[in-house]
């Protein structure tokens, strides 16, 4: 695990900085040089924890809170998860701040799911803010409403998994079902604080057939202020993760979608007024 703790930055020390640089919280990674998680050239913070239990979730070693050990190919065991506080994480943050300058960049929170540690993602929003980075935030939204508001004063980017329509699919390949998930995107569109983009993965036996793509499209054109849809291509990346975790991979031998349907689900989606994006 990255020494997170012991990491230097030019911009000095932190011996003055306010009370909510001391947050504490869980994450599992810090990934730098990122283009495709929010605006710009992005460090993403992944937080442990999520309510969730996607099917094909390519991060299961985000899924649960507790400090893990995982297997890597070559027999090494890897500790996933350590406690930092906002002010260590913004040491490695910090340094890329001349690519968030020129490229309009900054922070973004992923997982997991960042809501489910809020206090957390509130304070690092909050000081990435106080630096002048962008920040966005990979969620589903899938948590109570109190908690969205405690990160909005500080988000300039809501990236937002809208997954299935159907309340029950939803629930039989998630674990959970999706009413708070579309209450609270419509509350996050209607209050009108950061630009809502709504991300859709692409799921074989899921989601991949022209009426679901277009019942999900129809609805993310009547949130106001969304303009884009982004569907994101299932992959497999995350499967030796699951061999390591000691876990099955419940999609089995199932292949990203062709290229022919995402042209038709781009067509679908424009037809509704949205821009969309193959990929994140």
């Amino acid at each position: 695990m990255t020494d997170y703790k012991n990491e230097a930055v030019d911009a000095g020390e932190y011996a003055s900085e306010p009370a909510f640089m001391k947050t504490k919280g869980r994450i599992f990674d810090i990934q730098r040089y990122s283009v495709h998680d929010g605006t710009g050239i992005r460090t993403i913070v992944f937080l442990k924890g999520c309510i969730f239990r996607c099917r094909w979730c390519c991060n299961p070693e985000s899924q649960e809170y507790e400090i893990q050990e995982m297997k890597n190919a070559d027999g090494t065991i890897k500790t996933i998860g350590e406690d930092v506080t906002v002010e260590e994480v913004m040491r490695v943050v910090e340094k890329d701040w001349i690519y968030y300058r020129r490229s309009g960049g900054g922070l973004t929170l992923s997982g997991g799911e960042s809501l489910c540690q809020p206090e957390f993602a509130r304070d690092l929003l909050h000081a990435a803010k106080d630096r002048g980075y962008s920040t966005a935030m990979e969620s589903m939204a899938g948590l109570p409403w109190d908690r969205i508001q405690m990160v909005l004063p500080y988000l300039d980017e809501y990236l937002m998994d809208i997954k299935h329509m159907n309340a029950e699919k939803h629930k039989a390949f998630i674990g959970k079902d999706n009413h708070l998930v579309l209450e609270n995107a419509r509350r996050v569109a209607e209050a009108g604080k950061c630009r809502l983009i709504i991300r859709t993965p692409v799921i074989p036996t899921f989601n991949d057939t022209e009426e679901e793509i277009d019942a999900i499209a129809l609805f993310a054109s009547s949130l106001p202020g969304v303009r884009e849809l982004h569907l994101l291509p299932y992959h497999k990346l995350g499967y030796d993760k699951y061999v390591g975790l000691g876990r099955p991979y419940l999609m089995g031998s199932l292949e990203t979608p062709p290229r022919e349907k995402f042209v038709t689900f781009k067509k679908i989606a424009e037809s509704h007024g949205l821009v969309c994006v193959i990929g994140g």
